[in-house]
């Protein structure tokens, strides 16, 4: 289906993903386990690194899966109802700006990391699992989260021309973007005072 001959089937589906997006779930988790909250912890980002920190893997591991399944369900409605390859990519790019810029907190969210994991196993699962396979190694590594991320979604563009070149301008647009939500991991990385796991 031609994105452009359906625009408001398009803007609805956009839409969703960016309200889906916008639910922070690292915040309710937080709350259910009695928790501090993550926006308090090492970067201040509601993500599942800062869940991890303040209390271990499970529910860790249940913020990572429920911030990328909001990005992977728009992506598959999408591809559901036969949007092109780009509509899809539009979708994706929204949920991932609504963990960023959420709506119900006040526009200060997260990296969209574990939300553009999901939006890309749903649109590109080969680049994407290449990705993830480099998370995992710089990860094991280094022990920095934000390191890991940096250079995983850095390499996306490359890996996405390589394997799944119709995905190439939104892993462009994703590593522009997530770069610019690590600046101050970065700048902490060349001070040598990120945390490591």
């Amino acid at each position: 289906m031609d994105a452009t001959s359906h625009p408001i089937i398009l803007i609805a589906i956009c839409a969703l993903a960016y309200l889906a997006g916008s639910v922070l779930f690292a915040i309710p988790i937080c709350r259910l386990w009695r928790l501090p909250d993550p926006r308090a912890l090492g970067s201040r980002n509601p993500g599942a690194t800062n869940v991890y920190r303040a209390g271990g893997p499970l529910p860790a591991a249940l913020t990572l899966l429920l911030d990328a399944l909001k990005g992977a369900l728009p992506v598959w409605l999408a591809q559901e109802i036969g949007l092109s390859v780009f509509a899809q990519a539009m979708v994706a790019l929204c949920a991932v700006t609504g963990h960023m810029v959420p709506v119900w907190y006040r526009f200060q969210g997260g990296k969209g990391v574990a939300t553009a994991l999901g939006s890309g196993l749903a649109l590109a699962p080969l680049t994407t699992a290449v990705l993830a396979l480099i998370w995992l190694l710089i990860l094991w590594r280094w022990r920095i989260s934000a390191l890991a991320s940096v250079i995983a979604i850095g390499s996306g563009p490359v890996i996405s021309a390589l394997f799944e070149p119709e995905t190439l301008p939104l892993f462009g647009l994703l590593a522009i973007v997530i770069v610019i939500r690590h600046r101050n991991n970065l700048i902490r990385l060349t001070q040598g005072r990120e945390s490591r796991f």
